[in-house]
């Protein structure tokens, strides 16, 4: 008898743990052919979402899908993420979460196959933020 993964469990209780705690929830996710999410935004083949009360509308976290809508540069999407491609959900103020080993669906050729946007030689790279001292 095969039991049902605990994952999608695992990925509600950090949502909610987040939400309690006044942090903001992210979900890293490895894009595949069943992903849909803005692909302007995918990065070496992942991609990650901001799935805050504040940041969707509509969200399901169900045993199969993550799905919300979401705005990006002021335009809403729709976003439907298949719970074996997470990665991660943490906490975006101070990392605390969980991290997974994606999932592949085997039915598709083209897992793991994403059309990224081009890297632009003129972008410089995305940096993280940096606290300064001041006196």
């Amino acid at each position: 008898m095969d039991l049902p993964s605990t994952k999608p469990y695992l990925i509600r209780a950090i949502h909610e743990w987040c939400s309690d705690n006044g942090f903001t929830p992210y979900l890293s996710v490895t894009v595949d052919s069943r992903t849909v999410v803005p692909r302007e935004y995918v990065r070496d083949g992942q991609i990650v979402l901001n799935i805050g009360h504040d940041a969707t509308h509509r969200l399901l976290i169900g045993n199969d899908w993550i799905e919300f809508q979401a705005r990006f540069g002021g335009v809403a999407r729709d976003i439907s993420v298949p719970v074996g491609t997470v990665t991660a959900i943490y906490a975006r103020e101070n990392g605390a979460g969980m991290a997974f080993d994606p999932e592949f669906a085997d039915s598709s050729d083209d897992a793991g196959e994403v059309e990224t946007a081009p890297d632009d030689d003129k972008t410089p790279p995305p940096s993280r933020p940096h606290l300064q001292r001041v006196k």
